[in-house]
């Protein structure tokens, strides 16, 4: 599923529409069955903004499109009439120079009524991190913080992957319990997502540790990674370098443990983490 640092990405690529006024097709009969291309066409696209995991495009009008990508969904910015992929897309925009292109995309709506239930954006500048440590605190105590990382409506932005990173550089585990997590553990996980997800918008190294969370971990005896990975693989033409996610059975890159998997929550995302450094109860049967 597109993490907050993938809309953010979109987001910039849907800039060189702005300010110019847009065609709109809906080929595909599920989004031509919304009517949004006859509400939509020959306006002036006013601002694209990422909020969380949505994409918000303002047009004249006051009317906003949200835009959701679910698992697979893509926006796709080219020269107008060049050739690309091939198939039935969402939604077409066409300004004189440039098309966007959305592949696959299952939430289209023109509303903002969605948008209020959202947390704080994790790649806000500078991100809201007291409120999101009040929204994580108000859950209830017996829910894992790797599952609480997921919910939307706590904290926006912040997929599977990013998850499960930020917990290992945090050193906390995705099985402790909201009501055993302090909130300087809130903070340090919180801002370790901001800071790689930053780093993976901007496509190069991540910047320093937090030193307060990296002093942290040093406390306990472990080394803190600045970043494992260097950029997207679009700015350097390798794979990102992940320090758990989809590394299961494999070394853990700090402590040389071995870094376990298994679903967790009521939608069995699968979490990722190494038992041996990152601080926290082991999950039920594991």
């Amino acid at each position: 599923m597109p993490e907050g640092d993938s809309l953010h990405r979109a987001a910039r690529r849907l800039h060189a529409l702005v300010g110019r006024r847009v065609e709109v097709e809906a080929p595909h009969p599920r989004a031509a069955a919304l009517g949004l291309a006859g509400r939509l066409d020959g306006r002036v696209l006013e601002s694209v903004e990422a909020v969380g995991k949505n994409l918000l495009l303002a047009f004249e009008g006051g009317l906003v499109l949200r835009s959701h990508l679910r698992m697979s969904g893509r926006w796709q910015v080219r020269r107008r009439g060049s050739k690309g992929q091939t198939g039935l897309p969402w939604l077409v925009l066409r300004t004189v120079e440039h098309e966007a292109i959305l592949w696959n995309g299952p939430v289209l709506e023109l509303t903002g009524r969605a948008l209020r239930r959202l947390g704080p954006d994790i790649l806000g500048d500078p991100p809201d991190l007291e409120r999101m440590v009040e929204n994580l605190r108000n859950e209830h105590p017996g829910r894992e913080i790797g599952d609480a990382l997921l919910d939307q409506r706590l904290v926006a932005g912040i997929g599977n992957l990013w998850r499960s990173e930020a917990l290992w550089h945090a050193g906390i585990s995705p099985w402790r319990r909201l009501g055993d997590v302090s909130d300087t553990e809130f903070e340090d996980v919180l801002a370790e997502a901001a800071r790689l997800m930053r780093a993976s918008l901007d496509g190069g190294v991540a910047e320093p540790a937090v030193p307060a969370v990296a002093g942290r971990l040093e406390g306990r005896g472990l080394p803190h990674r600045t970043a494992l990975w260097t950029g997207s693989r679009a700015a350097t033409g390798r794979p990102r370098k992940r320090a758990v996610y989809r590394r299961a059975g494999r070394p853990c890159p700090r402590c040389g443990g071995r870094i376990r998997s298994r679903g967790q929550g009521d939608d069995n995302r699968t979490a990722y983490w190494c038992p041996g450094c990152q601080r926290g109860e082991v999950p039920p049967e594991a």
